[in-house]
């Protein structure tokens, strides 16, 4: 599933959000936006999931638009994982993460085998099983957080968008939210994840894209695009990158 845009262009209430970004995503790969706050980060991904209109520019999957995608098509096929993981409903965990294979049922059908399989790898994935029963609302935030991830995973997307997924989660979580995404891309899908670790980014992505006040800087390697002079072009300050044989590629702000 290639997701392509084209010289995008979007506003909010008169103000330009993004300027002209044309970028591409292939299967099997796990991409980062990466960019300060304001950048256009989170609009991008709105856009690349069809809940924004563009001003200009068009968004493709598999070289048909979304805009002329049928709805229901565009939710078997796409993911999205929002930021802030509100829930208002206080749902049992079972029955949020089974809402994710909605798209995938006709009207009025029950959970089919297939339905019931997905449901139960979605949430030992994201390590919920143990929470099937419980009222999500009563749950912490970085176990919300899992609960929707696991969710989102339950649909079995072809393109998973994920914004600031690993935000309200521990060390560990974290970690293993990273490697959910890596193997939802080694199992053929598109990932694309917005994040400000620059370090999780330079760690868990084939290719990044690098906005600043709306424009596309760089997009490619992690090594082509975490320089100091891209990151000093987009966050205004003066980062230290360097490679270490263990640990990869290192990215720190430099502390005068």
């Amino acid at each position: 599933m290639t997701l392509e845009i084209s010289g995008l262009s979007l506003s909010r209430g008169g103000r330009p959000v993004l300027r002209d970004v044309s970028a591409a995503f292939a299967p099997g790969s796990v991409s980062v936006i990466l960019g300060p706050n304001g950048a256009g980060k989170s609009t991008l991904l709105d856009a690349m999931a069809g809940l924004r209109a563009a001003d200009a520019g068009t968004v493709r999957l598999n070289g048909v638009a979304l805009a002329d995608m049928p709805h229901r098509e565009r939710a078997r096929r796409i993911g999205y994982l929002p930021q802030g993981g509100e829930v208002h409903w206080n749902l049992r965990v079972h029955e949020l993460v089974a809402l994710g294979r909605l798209p995938h049922r006709g009207a009025f059908a029950g959970e089919s085998g297939a339905d019931r399989a997905a449901i139960a790898r979605a949430m030992a994935a994201a390590d919920v099983a143990a929470l099937a029963d419980r009222p999500v609302l009563a749950l912490s935030g970085g176990e919300r957080a899992r609960v929707l991830l696991a969710r989102v995973l339950a649909g079995e997307p072809e393109l998973l968008l994920a914004d600031e997924p690993l935000a309200n989660l521990d060390p560990r979580h974290a970690v293993d939210a990273l490697r959910l995404f890596r193997r939802a891309a080694d199992a053929g899908a598109a990932v694309v994840l917005v994040l400000h670790d620059l370090q999780a980014a330079a760690r868990a992505a084939d290719q990044l894209l690098l906005l600043a006040d709306g424009h596309c800087l760089a997009q490619g390697d992690p090594a082509e695009v975490l320089t100091p002079a891209l990151l000093a072009e987009a966050y205004g300050l003066e980062m230290l990158v360097r490679q270490d044989a263990e640990a990869g590629l290192i990215v720190a702000p430099k502390v005068v």
